[in-house]
Protein backbone atom coordinates (compact mmCIF):
# COMPACT_ATOMS: atom_id res chain seq x y z
CA UNK A 1 0.00 0.00 0.00
CA UNK A 2 1.10 3.51 -0.19
CA UNK A 3 1.96 5.85 1.66
CA UNK A 4 0.74 9.23 0.55
CA UNK A 5 1.29 12.87 1.74
CA UNK A 6 -1.71 15.23 1.47
CA UNK A 7 -0.72 19.33 2.79
CA UNK A 8 -2.74 22.16 3.58
CA UNK A 9 -1.96 25.39 3.48
CA UNK A 10 -4.13 25.67 6.52
CA UNK A 11 -6.28 22.88 8.24
CA UNK A 12 -9.46 22.22 6.94
CA UNK A 13 -8.11 22.81 3.44
CA UNK A 14 -7.57 19.34 2.81
CA UNK A 15 -11.27 18.57 4.09
CA UNK A 16 -12.56 21.07 1.90
CA UNK A 17 -10.90 19.51 -1.16
CA UNK A 18 -9.94 16.24 -0.84
CA UNK A 19 -11.49 14.88 2.25
CA UNK A 20 -13.75 11.87 0.47
CA UNK A 21 -10.77 10.71 -1.16
CA UNK A 22 -8.67 11.04 1.73
CA UNK A 23 -11.15 8.53 3.94
CA UNK A 24 -11.65 6.67 0.94
CA UNK A 25 -7.67 6.00 0.47
CA UNK A 26 -7.83 5.18 4.47
CA UNK A 27 -10.37 2.69 3.48
CA UNK A 28 -8.11 0.90 1.08
CA UNK A 29 -5.15 0.67 3.76
CA UNK A 30 -3.26 3.46 2.49
CA UNK A 31 -0.61 5.22 4.77
CA UNK A 32 -2.14 8.98 4.88
CA UNK A 33 -0.20 12.03 6.48
CA UNK A 34 -2.07 15.66 6.43
CA UNK A 35 0.52 17.97 7.05
CA UNK A 36 -1.41 21.68 7.49
CA UNK A 37 1.67 24.20 6.88
CA UNK A 38 0.15 26.47 9.07
CA UNK A 39 -1.96 26.15 12.33
CA UNK A 40 -4.46 28.75 10.28
CA UNK A 41 -4.77 31.62 12.97
CA UNK A 42 -5.70 34.13 13.47
CA UNK A 43 -9.34 33.90 12.62
CA UNK A 44 -12.56 35.70 13.67
CA UNK A 45 -13.89 33.01 16.14
CA UNK A 46 -10.81 30.55 16.42
CA UNK A 47 -7.68 30.48 18.28
CA UNK A 48 -4.78 28.06 17.96
CA UNK A 49 -5.74 25.49 20.59
CA UNK A 50 -9.19 25.67 19.29
CA UNK A 51 -8.05 25.17 15.38
CA UNK A 52 -5.75 22.32 16.76
CA UNK A 53 -8.49 20.24 18.49
CA UNK A 54 -10.81 20.54 15.55
CA UNK A 55 -7.93 19.33 13.06
CA UNK A 56 -7.61 16.15 15.40
CA UNK A 57 -11.64 16.08 15.40
CA UNK A 58 -11.71 15.92 11.49
CA UNK A 59 -9.19 13.18 11.81
CA UNK A 60 -11.36 11.01 13.68
CA UNK A 61 -14.05 11.95 11.00
CA UNK A 62 -12.28 10.93 8.25
CA UNK A 63 -11.26 7.43 9.44
CA UNK A 64 -14.86 6.94 10.23
CA UNK A 65 -15.32 3.10 12.31
CA UNK A 66 -14.54 0.51 9.20
CA UNK A 67 -12.01 -2.65 10.40
CA UNK A 68 -9.96 -1.74 7.13
CA UNK A 69 -9.13 1.62 7.43
CA UNK A 70 -4.98 2.52 6.78
CA UNK A 71 -3.40 4.96 9.02
CA UNK A 72 -4.23 9.09 8.96
CA UNK A 73 -2.44 11.17 10.85
CA UNK A 74 -1.71 14.92 10.97
CA UNK A 75 1.12 17.20 11.77
CA UNK A 76 1.66 21.04 11.63
CA UNK A 77 4.36 22.60 10.24
CA UNK A 78 3.80 25.61 12.02
CA UNK A 79 4.68 28.42 9.05
CA UNK A 80 3.10 32.05 9.90
CA UNK A 81 -0.55 32.05 8.54
CA UNK A 82 -1.21 34.90 6.02
CA UNK A 83 2.28 34.94 5.64
CA UNK A 84 3.69 31.88 4.20
CA UNK A 85 6.40 32.58 1.67
CA UNK A 86 8.19 30.38 -0.90
CA UNK A 87 11.67 30.42 0.46
CA UNK A 88 14.89 27.45 0.63
CA UNK A 89 14.42 27.01 4.29
CA UNK A 90 10.52 25.88 3.86
CA UNK A 91 11.16 23.92 1.22
CA UNK A 92 13.56 21.82 2.98
CA UNK A 93 11.32 21.64 6.18
CA UNK A 94 8.40 19.69 3.98
CA UNK A 95 11.38 18.09 1.90
CA UNK A 96 12.05 16.61 5.46
CA UNK A 97 8.80 15.68 5.89
CA UNK A 98 8.62 13.53 2.20
CA UNK A 99 11.73 11.94 3.45
CA UNK A 100 10.69 10.74 6.97
CA UNK A 101 7.44 9.54 5.62
CA UNK A 102 8.66 7.62 3.02
CA UNK A 103 5.57 9.40 0.34
CA UNK A 104 5.63 8.38 -3.35
CA UNK A 105 2.32 10.21 -3.74
CA UNK A 106 2.11 14.06 -2.98
CA UNK A 107 -1.41 16.17 -3.11
CA UNK A 108 -1.08 19.75 -2.94
CA UNK A 109 -3.40 22.60 -3.69
CA UNK A 110 -4.22 23.93 -7.34
CA UNK A 111 -1.33 26.59 -8.34
CA UNK A 112 -4.29 28.97 -9.41
CA UNK A 113 -5.40 30.82 -6.26
CA UNK A 114 -6.60 34.38 -5.46
CA UNK A 115 -5.15 33.32 -1.83
CA UNK A 116 -1.42 33.82 -1.08
CA UNK A 117 -0.61 31.02 1.26
CA UNK A 118 -2.32 28.61 -1.12
CA UNK A 119 0.21 29.83 -4.34
CA UNK A 120 3.06 29.80 -1.85
CA UNK A 121 2.42 26.43 -0.11
CA UNK A 122 2.22 24.60 -3.44
CA UNK A 123 5.57 26.57 -5.03
CA UNK A 124 7.13 24.78 -1.70
CA UNK A 125 5.69 21.55 -2.49
CA UNK A 126 6.66 21.23 -5.76
CA UNK A 127 10.06 22.62 -5.45
CA UNK A 128 10.41 20.75 -2.22
CA UNK A 129 9.54 17.06 -4.07
CA UNK A 130 12.66 17.50 -5.73
CA UNK A 131 14.73 19.19 -2.65
CA UNK A 132 13.89 15.81 -1.60
CA UNK A 133 15.68 13.50 -3.58
CA UNK A 134 18.72 15.52 -3.01
CA UNK A 135 21.78 13.94 -1.06
CA UNK A 136 24.66 15.71 0.64
CA UNK A 137 21.93 18.49 1.83
CA UNK A 138 21.43 17.77 5.84
CA UNK A 139 17.21 18.53 6.53
CA UNK A 140 15.96 19.64 9.17
CA UNK A 141 13.75 17.29 11.61
CA UNK A 142 10.42 17.46 10.82
CA UNK A 143 7.69 17.78 13.63
CA UNK A 144 5.38 15.67 15.53
CA UNK A 145 4.89 12.06 14.56
CA UNK A 146 8.74 11.30 13.62
CA UNK A 147 11.49 10.25 15.93
CA UNK A 148 13.95 10.77 13.16
CA UNK A 149 16.15 13.75 14.50
CA UNK A 150 19.43 13.74 15.41
CA UNK A 151 20.54 16.39 17.42
CA UNK A 152 21.97 19.15 15.57
CA UNK A 153 22.26 22.00 17.98
CA UNK A 154 19.79 23.26 20.94
CA UNK A 155 17.17 25.47 21.21
CA UNK A 156 14.89 27.75 18.42
CA UNK A 157 16.05 27.89 14.98
CA UNK A 158 16.29 31.31 12.83
CA UNK A 159 14.35 29.14 9.91
CA UNK A 160 11.84 28.47 12.79
CA UNK A 161 12.23 24.76 13.73
CA UNK A 162 13.66 23.51 16.83
CA UNK A 163 17.72 22.88 15.57
CA UNK A 164 17.78 19.20 14.71
CA UNK A 165 18.75 17.04 11.61
CA UNK A 166 16.91 14.78 9.82
CA UNK A 167 18.53 11.30 10.43
CA UNK A 168 19.73 11.02 6.78
CA UNK A 169 20.34 6.94 7.60
CA UNK A 170 17.12 6.50 8.12
CA UNK A 171 15.16 8.51 6.12
CA UNK A 172 17.72 8.71 2.72
CA UNK A 173 16.70 10.82 0.29
CA UNK A 174 13.75 9.78 -2.35
CA UNK A 175 11.56 11.08 -5.12
CA UNK A 176 7.82 10.97 -4.84
CA UNK A 177 6.82 9.44 -7.92
CA UNK A 178 3.27 11.23 -8.08
CA UNK A 179 2.46 14.89 -7.52
CA UNK A 180 -1.39 15.65 -7.71
CA UNK A 181 -3.43 18.81 -6.72
CA UNK A 182 -6.35 19.18 -5.72
CA UNK A 183 -9.09 22.19 -5.74
CA UNK A 184 -9.45 24.05 -2.54
CA UNK A 185 -9.25 27.60 -4.15
CA UNK A 186 -9.99 30.91 -3.42
CA UNK A 187 -10.59 31.63 -7.02
CA UNK A 188 -14.67 31.48 -8.80
CA UNK A 189 -13.31 28.85 -11.38
CA UNK A 190 -14.58 25.92 -12.26
CA UNK A 191 -12.22 22.53 -12.41
CA UNK A 192 -11.25 21.41 -15.39
CA UNK A 193 -9.65 17.98 -13.80
CA UNK A 194 -7.68 15.57 -15.29
CA UNK A 195 -9.46 12.96 -13.16
CA UNK A 196 -12.20 12.85 -10.72
CA UNK A 197 -12.57 10.32 -7.68
CA UNK A 198 -15.55 8.80 -6.81
CA UNK A 199 -16.37 9.61 -2.92
CA UNK A 200 -19.99 8.26 -2.78
CA UNK A 201 -19.47 6.60 0.20
CA UNK A 202 -17.34 8.59 1.88
CA UNK A 203 -19.08 11.89 1.37
CA UNK A 204 -21.03 11.85 4.77
CA UNK A 205 -17.49 11.63 6.21
CA UNK A 206 -16.29 14.65 4.32
CA UNK A 207 -19.15 16.93 5.22
CA UNK A 208 -18.52 15.58 9.16
CA UNK A 209 -14.65 16.53 8.67
CA UNK A 210 -15.62 20.03 7.50
CA UNK A 211 -17.97 20.58 10.29
CA UNK A 212 -16.01 19.51 13.38
CA UNK A 213 -14.36 23.18 12.18
CA UNK A 214 -16.35 24.88 14.45
CA UNK A 215 -15.01 27.80 15.03
CA UNK A 216 -14.42 27.93 11.05
CA UNK A 217 -18.11 26.88 9.70
CA UNK A 218 -20.23 26.82 12.75
CA UNK A 219 -19.98 29.36 14.50
CA UNK A 220 -18.62 31.94 11.80
CA UNK A 221 -21.96 32.69 10.23
CA UNK A 222 -20.69 34.24 7.14
CA UNK A 223 -18.88 30.67 6.41
CA UNK A 224 -22.52 28.87 6.78
CA UNK A 225 -23.29 28.44 3.33
CA UNK A 226 -19.79 26.25 2.48
CA UNK A 227 -20.85 22.95 3.43
CA UNK A 228 -23.73 23.19 0.88
CA UNK A 229 -21.37 24.20 -2.09
CA UNK A 230 -19.19 21.73 -1.28
CA UNK A 231 -22.12 19.25 -1.56
CA UNK A 232 -23.40 21.19 -4.75
CA UNK A 233 -19.50 20.49 -6.13
CA UNK A 234 -19.66 16.70 -5.09
CA UNK A 235 -22.60 16.06 -7.04
CA UNK A 236 -21.60 18.45 -10.36
CA UNK A 237 -18.48 16.45 -10.37
CA UNK A 238 -20.06 13.11 -9.55
CA UNK A 239 -22.40 13.48 -12.56
CA UNK A 240 -19.31 14.35 -14.77
CA UNK A 241 -18.58 10.35 -14.28
CA UNK A 242 -21.67 8.93 -13.59
CA UNK A 243 -21.96 8.54 -9.52
CA UNK A 244 -23.63 10.42 -6.45
CA UNK A 245 -20.31 12.54 -5.32
CA UNK A 246 -16.98 12.93 -7.17
CA UNK A 247 -13.78 15.23 -6.23
CA UNK A 248 -11.43 16.95 -8.83
CA UNK A 249 -7.40 16.26 -9.05
CA UNK A 250 -5.25 18.17 -11.93
CA UNK A 251 -2.10 16.60 -13.02
CA UNK A 252 0.65 18.11 -15.32
CA UNK A 253 2.06 14.45 -15.57
CA UNK A 254 0.58 11.31 -17.61
CA UNK A 255 -0.66 9.08 -15.51
CA UNK A 256 -0.29 5.02 -16.88
CA UNK A 257 -3.03 2.74 -17.29
CA UNK A 258 -2.62 -1.48 -17.28
CA UNK A 259 -6.31 -1.75 -18.32
CA UNK A 260 -9.87 0.06 -18.23
CA UNK A 261 -12.15 -2.28 -15.68
CA UNK A 262 -12.02 0.56 -13.08
CA UNK A 263 -13.13 3.23 -14.98
CA UNK A 264 -16.12 4.43 -13.71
Amino acid sequence: MARILVVGPHPDDQELGMGGTIALLADQGHDLLLLDMTNGEPTPMGNPEVRAREAEAAVLALRGSGAEQGSITRVCLGLPNRFVEHSIAARHRVAAVIRAHRASIVFTPYFEDAHPDHVAATRIVEDARFDAKLSKIEMPAPPGVFDGGSAAGAGSHPDGHDGRALDGERFPPLYPKWLFYYYATHLRIVPSPSFVVDVSTTMARKVASILAYESQFVANQRNHGVVEWVRASATFLGSRIGVAAGEAFFTREPVGLTGFGCLA
